[in-house]
Protein backbone atom coordinates (compact mmCIF):
# COMPACT_ATOMS: atom_id res chain seq x y z
CA UNK A 1 0.00 0.00 0.00
CA UNK A 2 1.64 3.28 -0.99
CA UNK A 3 1.64 6.53 1.42
CA UNK A 4 -1.12 8.14 -0.86
CA UNK A 5 -3.24 5.15 -0.46
CA UNK A 6 -2.32 5.19 3.75
CA UNK A 7 -2.89 9.16 3.69
CA UNK A 8 -6.36 9.03 2.18
CA UNK A 9 -7.27 6.32 4.20
CA UNK A 10 -5.84 7.86 7.24
CA UNK A 11 -8.10 11.13 6.17
CA UNK A 12 -10.67 9.03 5.11
CA UNK A 13 -10.89 7.23 8.70
CA UNK A 14 -10.64 10.77 10.49
CA UNK A 15 -13.30 12.24 9.20
CA UNK A 16 -15.48 10.98 12.09
CA UNK A 17 -13.11 12.54 14.54
CA UNK A 18 -12.82 15.43 12.82
CA UNK A 19 -16.93 16.23 13.14
CA UNK A 20 -17.61 15.48 16.27
CA UNK A 21 -13.88 17.51 17.08
CA UNK A 22 -15.93 20.97 15.52
CA UNK A 23 -19.09 20.05 17.74
CA UNK A 24 -16.97 20.07 20.26
CA UNK A 25 -15.70 23.27 19.30
CA UNK A 26 -19.08 24.51 18.77
CA UNK A 27 -20.02 23.78 22.24
CA UNK A 28 -16.82 25.48 24.16
CA UNK A 29 -17.08 28.85 24.87
CA UNK A 30 -13.06 29.43 24.65
CA UNK A 31 -11.14 26.84 22.64
CA UNK A 32 -7.51 26.63 24.03
CA UNK A 33 -4.64 24.95 22.73
CA UNK A 34 -4.58 22.30 25.31
CA UNK A 35 -8.13 21.32 24.66
CA UNK A 36 -7.52 20.63 21.16
CA UNK A 37 -4.97 18.79 22.10
CA UNK A 38 -6.70 16.28 24.82
CA UNK A 39 -9.43 16.07 21.83
CA UNK A 40 -6.31 15.26 19.34
CA UNK A 41 -5.01 12.97 21.62
CA UNK A 42 -8.22 11.13 22.33
CA UNK A 43 -9.15 10.52 19.04
CA UNK A 44 -5.60 10.30 17.76
CA UNK A 45 -4.71 7.41 19.89
CA UNK A 46 -8.15 5.20 19.29
CA UNK A 47 -7.68 5.84 15.70
CA UNK A 48 -3.95 4.40 15.81
CA UNK A 49 -4.99 1.62 18.45
CA UNK A 50 -8.05 0.03 16.99
CA UNK A 51 -6.63 -0.86 13.65
CA UNK A 52 -4.01 -2.76 15.19
CA UNK A 53 -6.29 -4.38 17.24
CA UNK A 54 -7.71 -5.38 13.82
CA UNK A 55 -4.42 -6.15 12.25
CA UNK A 56 -4.16 -8.65 14.86
CA UNK A 57 -7.32 -10.08 15.17
CA UNK A 58 -7.17 -10.49 10.67
CA UNK A 59 -3.87 -11.65 10.95
CA UNK A 60 -5.49 -14.78 13.37
CA UNK A 61 -7.70 -15.63 10.25
CA UNK A 62 -5.27 -14.17 6.82
CA UNK A 63 -4.41 -17.58 5.82
CA UNK A 64 -8.21 -18.78 5.74
CA UNK A 65 -9.66 -16.56 3.25
CA UNK A 66 -6.73 -14.87 1.23
CA UNK A 67 -8.72 -15.75 -1.77
CA UNK A 68 -11.51 -13.85 -1.09
CA UNK A 69 -9.16 -10.74 1.10
CA UNK A 70 -9.32 -7.82 -2.22
CA UNK A 71 -13.58 -8.57 -1.51
CA UNK A 72 -13.77 -8.31 2.36
CA UNK A 73 -11.87 -5.53 1.90
CA UNK A 74 -13.88 -4.03 -0.82
CA UNK A 75 -16.99 -4.64 1.33
CA UNK A 76 -15.30 -2.95 4.91
CA UNK A 77 -14.25 0.12 3.66
CA UNK A 78 -17.31 0.41 1.36
CA UNK A 79 -19.81 0.09 4.20
CA UNK A 80 -17.83 2.42 6.60
CA UNK A 81 -17.80 4.98 3.89
CA UNK A 82 -21.71 4.29 3.22
CA UNK A 83 -22.20 4.84 6.65
CA UNK A 84 -20.16 8.25 6.43
CA UNK A 85 -22.01 9.17 3.44
CA UNK A 86 -25.25 8.47 5.51
CA UNK A 87 -24.59 10.06 8.28
CA UNK A 88 -23.36 13.14 6.62
CA UNK A 89 -26.49 13.62 4.64
CA UNK A 90 -28.29 12.96 7.81
CA UNK A 91 -29.96 15.05 10.50
CA UNK A 92 -27.12 17.20 12.00
CA UNK A 93 -25.94 15.63 15.77
CA UNK A 94 -23.62 19.07 17.17
CA UNK A 95 -27.36 20.02 18.96
CA UNK A 96 -26.94 17.33 21.71
CA UNK A 97 -22.70 18.19 22.14
CA UNK A 98 -21.25 19.49 25.19
CA UNK A 99 -17.86 21.18 26.15
CA UNK A 100 -17.05 18.16 28.35
CA UNK A 101 -13.74 16.98 28.15
CA UNK A 102 -14.05 14.58 31.18
CA UNK A 103 -12.40 11.42 30.31
CA UNK A 104 -16.17 8.85 30.38
CA UNK A 105 -16.95 11.40 27.74
CA UNK A 106 -13.84 11.34 25.93
CA UNK A 107 -13.64 7.63 25.88
CA UNK A 108 -16.96 6.93 24.94
CA UNK A 109 -16.47 9.66 21.50
CA UNK A 110 -13.20 8.18 20.98
CA UNK A 111 -14.05 4.52 20.60
CA UNK A 112 -17.44 5.57 18.89
CA UNK A 113 -15.55 7.30 16.05
CA UNK A 114 -12.67 4.53 15.87
CA UNK A 115 -14.89 1.16 15.61
CA UNK A 116 -14.78 1.97 11.85
CA UNK A 117 -10.71 1.99 12.27
CA UNK A 118 -11.26 -1.97 13.73
CA UNK A 119 -12.76 -2.84 10.61
CA UNK A 120 -9.52 -0.98 8.44
CA UNK A 121 -7.20 -2.97 10.59
CA UNK A 122 -8.64 -6.31 10.01
CA UNK A 123 -7.90 -5.30 5.88
CA UNK A 124 -4.54 -4.48 6.58
CA UNK A 125 -3.93 -7.74 7.88
CA UNK A 126 -5.15 -9.16 4.16
CA UNK A 127 -3.42 -7.00 2.62
CA UNK A 128 0.00 -7.19 4.47
CA UNK A 129 0.06 -3.76 5.18
CA UNK A 130 3.55 -2.68 7.89
CA UNK A 131 1.03 -1.84 10.80
CA UNK A 132 3.60 -0.05 12.82
CA UNK A 133 3.69 2.79 10.34
CA UNK A 134 0.26 2.78 9.28
CA UNK A 135 -1.41 3.43 12.61
CA UNK A 136 1.17 6.30 13.77
CA UNK A 137 0.38 7.68 10.28
CA UNK A 138 -3.43 7.42 10.91
CA UNK A 139 -2.63 8.60 14.60
CA UNK A 140 -1.04 11.43 13.85
CA UNK A 141 -3.12 12.39 10.63
CA UNK A 142 -6.50 12.18 13.16
CA UNK A 143 -4.51 13.93 16.33
CA UNK A 144 -3.92 17.19 13.78
CA UNK A 145 -7.39 17.12 11.95
CA UNK A 146 -9.41 17.02 15.43
CA UNK A 147 -7.49 19.26 17.06
CA UNK A 148 -7.78 21.72 14.65
CA UNK A 149 -11.75 20.82 14.32
CA UNK A 150 -11.92 22.01 17.66
CA UNK A 151 -10.68 25.48 16.69
CA UNK A 152 -12.29 25.15 13.25
CA UNK A 153 -15.92 24.43 15.35
CA UNK A 154 -14.95 27.08 17.80
CA UNK A 155 -14.70 30.00 15.23
CA UNK A 156 -16.96 28.60 12.10
CA UNK A 157 -19.71 26.16 13.52
CA UNK A 158 -20.91 22.92 11.64
CA UNK A 159 -20.44 24.55 8.28
CA UNK A 160 -17.62 22.11 7.59
CA UNK A 161 -19.12 18.60 9.39
CA UNK A 162 -21.37 16.97 7.09
CA UNK A 163 -18.60 17.85 3.82
CA UNK A 164 -15.86 16.24 5.94
CA UNK A 165 -17.87 13.53 6.46
CA UNK A 166 -19.08 12.91 2.97
CA UNK A 167 -15.79 13.48 1.66
CA UNK A 168 -14.23 10.46 4.07
CA UNK A 169 -16.82 8.34 3.23
CA UNK A 170 -16.34 9.12 -0.78
CA UNK A 171 -12.33 8.31 -0.12
CA UNK A 172 -13.26 5.19 1.49
CA UNK A 173 -15.36 3.63 -0.82
CA UNK A 174 -12.67 4.70 -3.87
CA UNK A 175 -9.97 3.23 -1.97
CA UNK A 176 -11.71 -0.17 -1.71
CA UNK A 177 -13.11 -0.38 -5.28
CA UNK A 178 -9.58 0.25 -6.56
CA UNK A 179 -8.27 -2.70 -4.13
CA UNK A 180 -10.98 -4.92 -5.36
CA UNK A 181 -10.64 -3.80 -9.00
CA UNK A 182 -7.04 -4.29 -8.50
CA UNK A 183 -6.94 -7.66 -7.70
CA UNK A 184 -9.32 -8.63 -10.15
CA UNK A 185 -6.76 -7.46 -12.76
CA UNK A 186 -8.83 -4.91 -14.63
CA UNK A 187 -6.19 -1.74 -12.83
CA UNK A 188 -2.80 -2.38 -13.74
CA UNK A 189 -1.40 -0.62 -10.62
Amino acid sequence: MSWIELFLIATGLSMDAFAVSICKGLAMKRCTLGKAGIVGLYFGGFQALMPLIGYFLGVQFRDVITSVDHWIAFILLGVIGGNMIREALGPEACETADASLDVRNMLALAVATSIDALAVGVTFAFLQVNIVPAVCFIGVITFTLSAAGVKIGNVFGTRFKAKAELAGGVILIMIGAKILLEHLGILPW
